[in-house]
């Protein structure tokens, strides 16, 4: 235990430790391609540098020009010339004005687009909540050294980060600089080798209401433009597709919705938040919406793609409310209006077609990840699967689980951590790493890095990962329902007796039949008890009209 003990403190002390020249010398990367990568470079002093790459370590044929720097300004500078689905390592070489010879900085790593069939990993966290309670900065650093410890290819954050619209009123451009300042490096402790992808989440502040608040000087305005001369999010150009518009203030293109491919995988990153019907302060239902311009490229991303995986990522269904599968029935998600029999689509979104679930079902989205509710839910909807990533930085491990389970329908897991993706030719695994503080692991209960729920698509026994044994699986359908379910069984070796009890665990029905009549239910969240002599399974399912 002992030993545990100091190996987690070491590791502790290794992310906490900035060092020297990390704390001279910040690097974030980015827009990562099949020949190709930005590399953001900050420096505190007045600094000449240039950065040597090359595909072995230690030997760098290629180097960019001599630049020299605005003190407390990120430069990005593209490494170019670089060939597909190839490893490389980079270093930056500096020194402060009036001294030499030059520093050589640590040797970092990145690696090109992969081609089709081939393995690789990526990583997604969401709402870090670093200004406000909720977010705990030491257990964030343990999280994103996880995350450096799978090497993935990247990581992609689901926003609610930088937190610009937690006190709007107190809000000025210096105050929406150093809320995105401070995250640089934290960040660059795993992004100088780990290329960041930046999902907007609601409390960046980047939607209708904001931008129409006495604009240039607005919470949104600012943090949209000190998100983009902080972090190299994507823009469109021959590898990624996103938003063309170009928006006043000195702004341009927001790179506020993107996608490109990787390996097998079409990624797509949406904004649920930059346009709305109604640009009040808190819109609702059909007042949400993406835009028609995004959900058109949305509808083309997807029609036009051969991928053989498709995963979605956004902060929310809709931008409001909590829950997945439930909340992708209505508005423009789903297309019901709020009583969830009335169509309503074709009415409030005349000429669009079809709602972004049925989009994501026509397709073959595999995935849709999402934030905002701060716990891990895994649910599915008509062979989609609606992912719900946890906190990185929930020191109470309760946040979530406490305050959203109830708007759930299946699988949910407290907890801190991330989401670790294996893709290859055969299979995607989803694992939730679960992070712990040191202190929280010595009774041994449990252990930083344990795999909380593991699931994979497809045979992942020839990519090398260990296939977790599944348990038999329990399908309630419709659901959710209106009056009648019924339970479809997997596995199963013998008959179960089936209850039905509400939140307050109140047993409501019993019975042997399958087909269970749930008409005389008032609308809500129940649970399912299916029981055995030996065995017993737990869903949930939503009585709704």
């Amino acid at each position: 235990m002992r030993m545990k003990y100091i190996s987690l403190l070491l590791l502790f002390a290794l992310v906490l430790n900035i060092g020297v020249k990390a704390q001279e010398l910040n690097e974030i990367l980015g827009r990562p391609t099949s020949n190709s990568v930005t590399v953001s470079i900050l420096f505190e002093k007045q600094t000449e540098f240039y950065v040597e790459y090359g595909s072995i370590p230690g030997v760098y044929s290629q180097a960019t020009a001599h630049l020299t720097n605005a003190p407390g300004t990120p430069d990005e500078i593209d490494l170019e010339n670089l060939s597909a689905d190839k490893q490389y390592f980079y270093r930056t070489r500096y020194r402060f004005t009036g001294t030499s010879p030059f520093i050589e900085g640590n040797e970092h790593s990145f690696h090109t687009k992969r081609a089709e069939g081939s393995s690789f990993s990526f990583t997604i966290e969401a709402d870090v909540h670093l200004y406000d309670k909720k977010g705990c900065k030491n257990l964030y650093n343990v999280c994103l050294a996880n995350q450096a410890e799978d090497h993935p290819d990247f990581m992609i954050d689901l926003g609610d980060t930088f937190g610009d619209d937690h006190f709007p009123d107190e809000m000025t451009s210096a105050k929406s600089d150093s809320l995105h300042r401070v995250y640089r490096p934290i960040l660059g402790s795993i992004c100088h080798s780990v290329p960041f992808y930046f999902c907007l989440g609601n409390h960046e502040g980047e939607f209708d209401y904001y931008l129409a608040q006495d604009p240039p000087n607005n919470i949104a305005v600012w943090g949209t433009l000190w998100r983009k001369f902080y972090y190299p999010n994507p823009f469109p150009n021959d590898f990624y597709t996103g938003n063309t518009q170009v928006e006043p203030y000195g702004i341009g293109t927001p790179e506020n919705y993107y996608a490109w491919t990787w390996g097998d995988a079409l990624f797509v990153v949406m904004d649920v938040y930059r346009d709305q019907c109604d640009s009040s302060a808190k819109p609702k239902n059909w007042d949400w919406t993406i835009g028609y311009p995004q959900y058109s490229w949305l509808k083309s991303t997807l029609e036009n793609s051969t991928s053989k995986y498709k995963f979605v990522f956004a902060h929310h269904t809709r931008g409001q409310g909590r829950g997945g599968v439930i909340t992708a029935r209505y508005f423009e998600w789903g297309g019901y209006n709020n009583d969830g029999s009335t169509w309503g689509f074709g009415t409030y979104r005349p000429g669009w077609g079809k709602p972004i679930h049925q989009l994501f079902v026509d397709n073959g989205v595999n995935i849709f990840f999402q934030g905002h509710d701060h716990l891990f839910a895994r649910e599915e909807l008509d062979g989609v699967i609606y992912q719900e990533v946890p906190m990185p930085s929930d020191s109470t491990y309760k946040i979530g689980m406490l305050a959203n389970a109830d708007a759930y329908v299946s699988d949910t897991l407290d907890g801190s951590g991330h989401l670790r993706v294996f893709v290859s030719g055969s299979c995607v695994k989803v694992d939730y790493v679960r992070a712990y503080l040191p202190a929280d692991t010595l009774e041994g209960i449990h252990k930083n890095r344990e795999v909380a729920f593991s699931y994979s698509l497809g045979d992942c026994s020839s990519f090398g990962v260990k296939q977790e044994k599944e348990k038999p699986s329990i399908e309630v359908y419709p659901n959710p329902a209106a009056d009648l379910i019924h339970v479809g069984q997997s596995a199963f070796k013998e008959n179960y007796e089936y209850y039905i009890f509400d939140q307050l665990g109140q047993k409501l029905i019993q019975t042997h039949s399958v087909d269970i009549d749930v008409s005389q239910l008032p609308p809500g969240i129940y649970i399912l008890d299916l029981k055995g002599s030996e065995e017993e399974y737990f869903q949930k399912f939503v009585v709704q009209r």
